[in-house]
């Protein structure tokens, strides 16, 4: 059964569990590295079920999201109130063919984007993290939500990758 929206932000920001959401955001690609390092090709590129994505994926996922979230906060900034779009990630990794690409380069990817996110969100007035988009599906949504939300799916995201990396 497929989450709703509602479910799915209940998920994702249950994992944050009162830690800070930019803390998060800023060790997560170091985190990421130090999963992966030392793991082959091979190992990243299983997956744990023919509907789950491998470690390959779910980096290019990473990747991709990366750029989704912080286009998406940058245009809150620009103007409060701005439609947000929800995508479908499955169709993302299929058109983009996420199991083709290189790991090390998606992390890369998401390293880079991440810490330019990042030094945006530590420079941000205060009024600004209450600006807000329209999401499509989930409504209503400041920069802090979003931010929490993309912290959330890092986590999500981690665990995913810890799993399937500990599985022979």
């Amino acid at each position: 059964m497929q989450e709703t929206p509602q479910q799915y932000t209940q998920r994702i920001l249950g994992y944050l569990e009162g830690k800070s959401a930019t803390e998060i955001l800023a060790a997560t690609p170091r985190q990421i590295a130090r999963l992966v390092k030392g793991a082959s090709r091979q190992k990243l590129s299983q997956r744990p079920a023919s509907d789950k994505w491998s470690v390959t994926e779910i980096l290019a996922h990473l990747a991709d999201s990366e750029l989704v979230y912080g286009f998406r906060i940058r245009m809150i900034l620009e103007a409060s109130g701005t439609p947000i779009l929800g995508i479908d990630q499955d169709a993302w990794a299929r058109f983009s063919d996420y199991a083709k690409h290189d790991p090390v380069l998606s992390l890369e990817a998401l390293r880079i984007n991440r810490e330019r996110l990042v030094r945006l969100l530590k420079s941000l007035p205060l009024e600004g993290w209450d600006f807000y988009g329209m999401h499509s599906e989930r409504g209503k949504e400041t920069v802090r939500r979003v931010v929490e939300m993309l912290a959330g799916h890092d986590i999500n995201h981690m665990m995913q990758i810890k799993e399937r990396l500990s599985k022979k």
